[in-house]
């Protein structure tokens, strides 16, 4: 499939058929990701792949509230149809670490350097990445993240320590109609003319 093309088609879907994907694809979904920008080559990212219903359950069980609003019944039910999802995880520690290195020479590790937290960043390219990756393997993709006040039971359900965050899950399978419809379909995409400044604001 062509660059553009990819750009194109990809969006988020919210629900997935019953096919399982090819363990293949799961594998190139994260061998694209690592070839993401990382500031410093730091390279600080983690990804947590779920592909058993035993550890999609898993994570689901830690990650919803138990009392959750009933306009995100939709978006549950479908996005728990999804047949893998990779959760992708930055260190802080890593990236101010890196920093304090004799070629980067910040010795202080202050994170008030970083104008803004390069690890979800670079966290969060890598994502863009597997979203991409699955639309040219013909598949559909979701990024979305985990509730603040989830964290912590998500760490524990799975082992995840301290040192790392979440920045986002990617729910890859096979497209399904009939997901939560998403801010697209309420809000127009803005013309160029909106967006784009040349020379100077």
């Amino acid at each position: 499939m062509e660059f553009r093309d990819v750009v194109r088609r990809r969006r988020m879907v919210r629900r997935f058929g019953p096919d399982p994907v090819d363990p293949a694809v799961v594998d190139r979904l994260v061998e694209t990701a690592v070839r993401a920008p990382s500031a410093g080559f730091t390279q600080g990212w983690s990804f947590l792949v779920l592909t058993t219903a035993e550890e999609r359950e898993r994570f689901w069980a830690a990650t919803t509230p138990p009392d959750s609003a009933r306009d995100m019944s939709t978006w549950l039910a479908g996005m728990r149809t999804a047949p893998v999802l990779v959760v992708a995880l930055a260190s802080r520690d890593a990236y101010v670490g890196r920093y304090a290195e004799p070629d980067k020479g910040w010795t202080d590790r202050d994170e008030a350097r970083w104008p803004v937290p390069y690890w979800h960043v670079d966290a969060g390219m890598a994502s863009l990445l597997m979203l991409q990756t699955a639309v040219d393997e013909g598949l559909g993709a979701c990024f979305f993240g985990i509730s603040a006040d989830r964290i912590a039971a998500f760490r524990e359900a799975f082992g995840v320590p301290a040192e790392w965050a979440p920045t986002g899950v990617v729910a890859v399978g096979h497209p399904q109609a009939g997901g939560a419809k998403g801010s697209p379909a309420r809000r127009r995409r803005k013309p160029l003319d909106e967006v784009l400044h040349r020379g100077r604001w």
